[in-house]
């Protein structure tokens, strides 16, 4: 019997992408992952987050635990949500990262930190989108279950600590300091301001954001462009940024 912790990090940041993690841990080591003492990752800080992660995935090589991460980029986030919603895209990411730890074999329990207002409705949805393969799993879905069930809480501190790798590499990439992406930081205001200036906003925006369309509507006086049509374009393959 195992049980299965999911979580997400970055839904609301303009820049950078969405990650998700689901933790596998047998039953007979719930006391092991409990001795950490994983703590929703929101409450910590960086430093305790990254040393909590670091047990974890000591925890994860010496015990054979089993880890799906999935890393949605800004470009996917902005198409899906042309014809969809953030929170179906969110089922999709988070039955993906249960497909992931690739123990449909077993059976057990899966704990989701519901993204919908209606936690029920996205706890089934995962359930019928993970099919057949996943019939001997139950899917129990609640809102702030990162801070309720260390397992959840555990999978949330790895899905933050990966993205906070992916925001330090993009901001190596872009050599600016970005900030955490969040339309509230002001180092990621002033990088947003820097990454509309050209022809088209720069590939780790997400273009979909009221805080990127707004900024861009008052640097180029013109209607933000529909991702999918940019990325569709011939003239995509002439950016060296893509």
């Amino acid at each position: 019997m195992y049980q299965l912790g999911v979580d997400e990090a970055g839904r609301g940041p303009a820049i950078g992408p969405l990650v998700v993690c689901a933790l596998g841990v047998p039953i007979k080591d719930r006391k092991i992952l409990s001795s950490i003492q994983p703590r929703d990752s929101k409450a910590l800080s960086s430093k305790k987050r990254k040393a909590l992660s670091e047990k974890i995935y000591s925890e994860i090589e010496q015990r054979n635990w089993k880890v799906g991460m999935i890393t949605c980029s800004a470009s996917r986030i902005d198409r899906e949500r042309e014809h969809s919603n953030l929170n179906m895209l969110e089922v999709e990411l988070f039955k993906d990262s249960i497909d992931a730890t690739e123990i449909h074999q077993k059976k057990g329990i899966i704990y989701v930190d519901a993204c919908d207002v209606n936690e029920q409705r996205f706890g089934n949805q995962i359930k019928e989108l993970l099919g057949k393969e996943w019939d001997k799993w139950a899917v129990e879905s609640r809102h702030k279950m990162d801070s309720d069930n260390d397992i959840v809480s555990a999978a949330s501190i790895l899905a933050k600590v990966h993205r906070d790798e992916e925001i330090k590499r993009i901001g190596q990439d872009l050599e600016m300091d970005i900030g955490s992406g969040y339309p509230s930081d002001p180092k990621t205001k002033i990088a947003i301001r820097k990454l509309v200036v050209g022809e088209y906003p720069n590939k780790y925006l997400r273009w979909t954001w009221a805080t990127t369309e707004r900024i861009w509507m008052e640097e180029n006086n013109k209607p933000l462009p529909r991702r999918s049509h940019v990325e569709g374009n011939t003239k995509q393959s002439t950016i060296s940024d893509w």
